[in-house]
């Protein structure tokens, strides 16, 4: 499946949390939403990402937007993550990996030389409308919750402006 570009309709969402309650993209017009795939709960380099998102989320949620973080884990294993690090963002259970799939970030592994299937760290600006505002292709943890944020504020600067 190819990665939905800068201006495309996004395409949907529908997953469940961790208490299986179901979270529709649709029902999200009007604000940003920040979605970002991430490989799997309570490794390291997810764990980094989602704490950053965590103490940045206060002044995400300021600016209009909503962080949901998506992983092919079930919501035991969301809840697990939610509670161990207080994260305060919506986590989706992708066990399907439909969404993935429709975002283009299910994708082939290699990891030394073994070949599997999983979920490509990367991220989507969602705009109020439901288009794609940002994605980045090639995630890593370390500050990117920072420059999403700063892309979020440019984005609606420019809508301003």
């Amino acid at each position: 499946m190819s990665t939905p570009s800068v201006g495309d309709l996004a395409p949907e969402v529908a997953l469940p949390d961790e208490t299986g309650t179901v979270h529709r993209l649709a029902d999200q017009h009007g604000r940003w939403t920040i979605l970002y795939f991430y490989p799997k709960d309570d490794t390291p380099g997810c764990t980094v990402e989602a704490c950053e998102f965590r103490d940045a989320n206060e002044t995400i949620h300021e600016r209009g937007a909503d962080v949901w973080g998506v992983s092919p884990q079930g919501g035991a294993s969301k809840r697990a993550f939610r509670e161990k690090f207080g994260l305060p963002f919506i986590l989706l259970a992708d066990e399907s990996h439909e969404v993935a799939d429709a975002y283009g970030t299910w994708v082939e592994k290699d990891n030394y030389g073994k070949k599997y299937w999983g979920t490509a760290r990367r991220t989507f600006l969602i705009d109020p409308d439901g288009r794609i505002a940002r994605t980045w292709q090639k995630v890593k943890p370390e500050g990117h919750a920072a420059e999403v944020l700063e892309a979020l504020d440019a984005e609606q600067a420019a809508r301003v402006g």
